[in-house]
Order: structure tokens, then sequence, then C-alpha cells
């Protein structure tokens, strides 16, 4: 992978609204080839942070830089769509102007190849997920923002995402900005995680970050035994739908 270029920059950000303080001083940098996990309660100013990052919310203080160019794929929490809606997954990643990378390559890489006809109304929650994924890389973007990737998805389901938002990120080069309020699961491969309570509580590695002072007291003692550093034991295979592959008895130990 090549060295890693600025994405974004943003420095001692604020924003400030009906007398309140949603962001102080913020800090977030992200690059080429990177994932950044963004963590923190419910009110932290996470979706504040995120916005002003998207440039559909302008800071009160401090400076935001963004690459010029830069292409950012957006993956939501939810997809709302009317059940009436006769809608299938095909139709859906078409919908919005034309696609920077070819449909089938993203579907692929999604694993989603074999729900190309399907209701979206009747996926399960992992499909949805994986699909409003290939909606996001369809753009080819520099900077992957996935707000809550995993809501709604199993723990396994989840482990499969989270190896997924790895190879793409592997694959395509991009930098990866992950937002949570989950911390029950961190994964391995996250570069930095960055602890937000309005401002920047502490950031650095996961094994880091969940022994500083500074997130404990936030969090507590308690729950920080429940943070998991998920690691991927590669002895297996999955297919194209996402499931292990069985071993050929035939094969050596």
């Amino acid at each position: 992978m090549n060295a890693p270029e600025l994405l974004i920059h943003g420095q001692g950000l604020g924003v400030r609204r009906a007398g309140r303080d949603l962001l102080v001083d913020a800090e977030l940098l992200l690059e080429t080839g990177k994932i950044v996990t963004l963590i923190g309660p419910n009110g932290a100013g996470k979706t504040t942070l995120v916005r002003t990052i998207l440039g559909l919310m302008k800071p009160d203080r401090g400076h935001l830089y963004r690459r010029p160019g830069l292409r950012i794929g957006y993956m939501p929490q939810k997809l709302h769509i009317d059940p009436s809606l006769p809608l299938s997954v095909k139709r859906f990643l078409t919908l919005g102007g034309t696609p920077r990378l070819p449909l089938d390559e993203v579907m692929a890489l999604a694993g989603i190849t074999h729900l190309c006809d399907a209701r979206l109304q009747r996926l399960s929650g992992g499909e949805t997920q994986r699909v409003l994924l290939a909606r996001a890389l369809l753009r080819d973007p520099d900077l992957l923002v996935l707000d809550e990737p995993v809501q709604g998805v199993d723990v396994r389901g989840q482990a499969e995402l989270y190896e997924l938002i790895n190879t793409i990120r592997q694959r395509q080069g991009c930098g990866v900005l992950l937002v949570s309020h989950d911390l029950h699961l961190v994964m391995a491969n996250t570069d930095t995680v960055v602890c937000l309570n309005q401002h920047i509580c502490c950031q650095g590695r996961p094994e880091e970050v969940t022994i500083d002072p500074a997130y404990l007291e936030l969090f507590g003692d308690n729950l920080a035994p429940q943070v998991a550093l998920y690691t991927h034991n590669h002895d297996h295979h999955h297919d194209a739908h996402g499931n292990i592959v069985p071993e050929d008895p035939r094969s050596d130990a």
C-alpha cells in the first residue's frame, strides 16, 4: 500500500447551536488506507462531527482541510423504503446517477451478487447493510464514512462486515471513518480509535484507548472489560455469499 495521503484534517473544531456547545476544540485526521473508528455515547457529538466533516454543517470555530476533489461515499445508519415500493437491489443501486465503478464489480466485492433481483424489503439486516455499503462504493470514494454499519446485524454478521470493511480499504486504498456508540466490539484492524464526548477525550490504538483514564472515566470500569478487540482467524474460506466453505476431508490437516 502506498504512503498515506491526507484526506481531511479538522483542527480546533467548535460547533455551538441554541446556546449549547455540540463540539469543543475537536480534531480529526483522516488518511488514505487508514481506518478511524469514532466512538462515544449518545449525544456525544458524533453526528455533528460527521456532518461537519461532510460539509453539511459549518463549524463556528477551527479549521477544516479537505483535499481538493475529494470523493466521499456515505453509508447511513438505516434504510427506510416504503413496503409497497417494488424496488430490487439492482434497481436501488442504479438510482442516483452513473457510478464510477462497474456495478457487477462492486456487488461482487460486497458479496451481494446473488441478491441482484431480491426485493429490498425482504433482506436481512446484514444483507441490507452490505447493499448500503455497495451503494457507497459505487462512487469509487477516496473516503468511506460508515455510520453505525453493523446496526441490526447479529454478532457473526458484524464480524464478517468488519472483515469486509478491512478488505475494501486494502483493495481500494481508501480511508475509512467508522462511527459507532456500541463499545462491545472494536476492530483490531482499526488504526485509530477516537473517543468523543463533545471534545476528544482520548485517541490512539484500540488497546491503548481502552485503558486510558479518560476513556475509563467516561464509560466506567465495569463497561471496559466488555470491549473486545476482534481478530478473525483465517483458518477457513468464504464463498461469494459469505458462508464458510467446508474443508475437503482429503486435504492435509
